[in-house]
């Protein structure tokens, strides 16, 4: 017997007994996966010696590890009514739609859209037979055996690059999959989901466990979902698509190649975001960015500036950071003691004077601009400018792209730019990778160089950045009139020579664990580029891991 606390009460349960057989009978279908200490468990899970004196929560679908559970189950009921109905389908999963998945077929000649009801009737019949999902534990020459014994020679691959020599794969039936995820107890458990048609495949939605766990109301984002589409199709022609197709640059000897590839890239952004400007150059008097946190804002402000003065235009650049009220204001404004501020709401700027001085700028006048001294945390007199028409002015924060910023100039005369990474690289055809995980790793790698924060430090802090960025920065995406996709298809290589020990160094106890260990399930596929030397000075990647001749 053992000895776990469950529901605030300690029990004595059987060595071997299913964390789902404690489960309430009335909330089995909300219980999605477990916490036992700090890592996250199936609820299938057998309980053992190791886990006696720790406690087992429950988690539903309010929490990120559930749903990312969730949401891998439903990946692997939509692959297996393919299986099922089209046993010689391949299809692909990937994150080219905003917050939805995208399923498109690989197999030439297939039409998607006759299939979508098909696929809704079986996937809706594996769901009511409630299928028990099992975790099973093989060799790697096992796992190898059985995927390409359906077919899925796209996971055959990815083994090669296992560190492990053991594999675990998911059995339902007589269906054999992995999604590199977590997986819920049972079909059943997916009680909430969308599947409809959108050209060229489908889109299938699922609940956020950002938006209390409902499915969002699908808006076709034409600027950002475009540029997702144009990373998307950049991936597939370059065959970049897929880790093993990024190793095979390393097999091939063309890792320098790579590199240089993924950069021209970025310069040919920068040309056409700097001629789309010297167009309308009579125009714009004012360039706004704005992009989550860790998306290279700083050298990309940086590089935009350069390639405006190649073609005769000479930015001028003010920070927002220093029309910070002081803390005593903000404290009258948002009625809370200091302790409890949202230092990201937008009441924290002074908006009013700002947009005065945006105005008198922008029409001829000379201003002296205010200066925020952090160390005393009071606002004092700054320089004195004055810009002439050629010289339109940039902005970059959080609140860039939100207008009660910059109410005071028309909507001609602003240019808006939201810059993001938008990776399109899947593990296998089943399993594509998350660009909010691209961008946490990016900030651990920064921060470890820049502010000697530990990565776990990082990861408490992230949650409350992701908040903001729901609130501040993603609803007024859609109103940039340009995207720019910071990602770079080699930078996990490079990130992981950095970010793997970091989180390798997180214990099984620690609360950051969970994150840690998510984090490390697909970093460690990635072939290691040690040698930064063959990586620009001036880089987007360079202010993440050094060596900017920006000096970031």
């Amino acid at each position: 017997m053992i000895k776990i606390k469950i529901n605030e009460q300690w029990v004595q349960v059987k060595k071997g007994t299913k964390v789902i057989e404690l489960a309430d009978a009335a909330n089995k279908k909300q219980h999605l996966v477990c916490q036992i200490g700090a890592q996250v468990k199936e609820l299938n899970y057998a309980l053992s010696e190791r886990n006696d004196g720790m406690t087992v929560k429950f988690l539903g679908l309010d929490h990120i590890e559930a749903s990312l559970a969730y949401e891998a189950t439903l990946r692997y009921v939509i692959a297996m009514a393919f299986y099922n109905i089209y046993p010689d389908v391949k299809i692909r999963f990937s994150y080219n739609v905003s917050r939805s998945i995208f399923c498109e077929a690989l197999t030439k000649n297939f039409n998607m859209s006759r299939a979508v009801d098909p696929i809704k009737n079986e996937v809706k019949r594996l769901i009511d037979a409630d299928l028990k999902i099992e975790r099973v534990t093989l060799s790697i020459q096992e796992a190898n055996k059985l995927y390409k014994q359906f077919g899925f020679n796209d996971k055959a691959k990815i083994l090669k690059y296992r560190p492990e020599t053991i594999a675990h794969v998911y059995k339902c039936g007589d269906y054999y999959n992995y999604m590199h995820a977590y997986m819920l107890a049972s079909t059943g458990c997916l009680s909430n989901y969308s599947i409809t048609p959108y050209s060229p495949g489908i889109i299938i939605q699922y609940p956020r466990y950002e938006l209390n766990a409902q499915i969002p109301k699908f808006v076709e984002e034409a600027t950002y979902g475009k540029t997702l589409q144009q990373a998307y199709r950049w991936s597939k022609k370059t065959k970049l698509q897929t880790i093993p197709e990024i190793n095979k640059k390393f097999e091939e000897n063309k890792i320098l190649e790579f590199v240089h590839v993924c950069e021209a890239r970025h310069n040919r952004m920068l040309s056409e975001l700097g001629q789309n400007i010297e167009n309308d150059i009579e125009n714009i008097r004012l360039i706004a960015i704005a992009g989550p946190s860790s998306s290279g804002k700083t050298t990309f402000c940086n590089r935009l500036r350069i390639e405006l003065l190649s073609r005769g235009i000479n930015p001028v650049t003010i920070s927002l950071d220093d029309y910070y009220f002081e803390k005593e204001k903000i404290c009258e404004i948002q009625g809370k003691p200091r302790a409890e501020l949202d230092l990201e709401h937008i009441n924290c700027l002074d908006t009013e004077l700002f947009n005065k001085d945006l105005f008198d700028l922008i029409n001829g006048e000379t201003v002296t601009l205010p200066c925020f001294n952090f160390k005393t945390g009071k606002r004092e007199v700054g320089k004195t400018i004055k810009v002439d028409q050629y010289s339109p002015i940039i902005i970059e924060g959080i609140h860039a792209l939100n207008d009660i910023l910059t109410s005071s100039i028309p909507k001609h005369q602003k240019y808006k730019i939201y810059i993001a990474p938008q990776a399109q690289i899947n593990v296998d055809d089943h399993s594509p990778l998350n660009t909010t995980n691209l961008r946490l790793i990016r900030r651990i790698v920064r921060d470890m160089k820049f502010r000697n924060c530990p990565a776990a430090t990082t990861i408490d802090m992230w949650q409350s950045v992701r908040s903001g960025e729901f609130r501040w920065i993603y609803p007024y995406q859609e109103s940039a009139d340009f995207v720019f996709n910071s990602a770079l298809s080699y930078e996990l290589c490079v990130l992981r020579t950095k970010a793997l020990p970091a989180l390798k160094e997180i214990k099984t106890g620690d609360p950051q664990y969970l994150v840690a260990n998510r984090l490390i399930k697909y970093l460690k596929y990635f072939k290691p580029i040690e040698d930064e030397s063959i990586i620009p000075c001036n880089s987007l990647l360079r202010e993440f891991i050094g060596g900017s001749c920006f000096k970031v």
